[in-house]
């Protein structure tokens, strides 16, 4: 199945985040053997014991929603956070990689969904982050782009819509903010029940799980 999967998401130019979430270390270490490198966790602890006992070249993506006291677990190594919902929250990433000497990449989130429950920048938010004085000042961190989860419905023209609003969202800040940097280059959205679809989109990261992992 891995394969496969592969093989499409490679047709599109996109990465696949093995969504590791629950799934023990060995079992992650069986897809690690089979060439995943980049594996996507939503619990710093979770993600933080598991980095302990798997090889140093796995790339951990924190994909779940982060409270700012919890950025200390991952700070160290995480490669990527797609979920920086708030100034607050990328200010306090960039304290901890300076502890490091690092830079982490991140995505802004976006709130794409109808259901309320799901966390989320609107784009006057994201708008207002870029141009603030604030997040001039940061210098460790790295935004690469945008983050989103579609609403969980079986029509798939809802979820269609949302993803190419995303889309938008990306092409309107890259233009505006990030014209001259490659980096900004990231589009998270698709999961495994919509993944094909958002390659269709323009994801260049989709977060597979059960459909890698079987179910939990």
């Amino acid at each position: 199945m891995l394969s496969q999967i592969l093989s499409k998401i490679q047709q599109h130019h996109a990465r696949l985040v093995a969504v590791s979430k629950t799934h023990p270390a060995e079992k992650i270490l069986e897809i690690y053997r089979q060439g995943q490198r980049v594996f996507g966790e939503n619990r710093p602890q979770e993600m933080q014991e598991k980095q302990s006992l798997l090889p140093a070249d796995i790339q951990w993506h924190m994909i779940g929603h982060l409270q700012t006291n919890k950025v200390k677990y991952i700070a160290p190594y995480v490669a990527m956070i797609h979920s920086v919902d708030s100034l607050k929250l990328l200010q306090e990433i960039d304290r901890q990689a300076q502890k490091h000497n690092r830079v982490i990449d991140c995505l802004l989130q976006f709130h794409i969904a109808t259901e309320e429950s799901k966390f989320g920048l609107d784009e006057q938010e994201a708008v207002a982050l870029l141009e603030s004085a604030e997040y001039a000042a940061l210098h460790h961190v790295r935004l690469c782009g945008v983050m989103g989860m579609a609403t969980f419905t079986d029509d798939q023209q809802q979820v269609r819509r949302e993803f190419r609003q995303l889309k938008s969202i990306f092409d309107r800040l890259k233009a505006r903010f990030f014209a001259g940097d490659d980096h900004f280059r990231e589009i998270s959205m698709g999961m495994s029940g919509d993944w094909e679809m958002a390659l269709e989109e323009g994801s260049t990261l989709v977060r597979i799980g059960s459909l890698i992992f079987g179910s939990r």
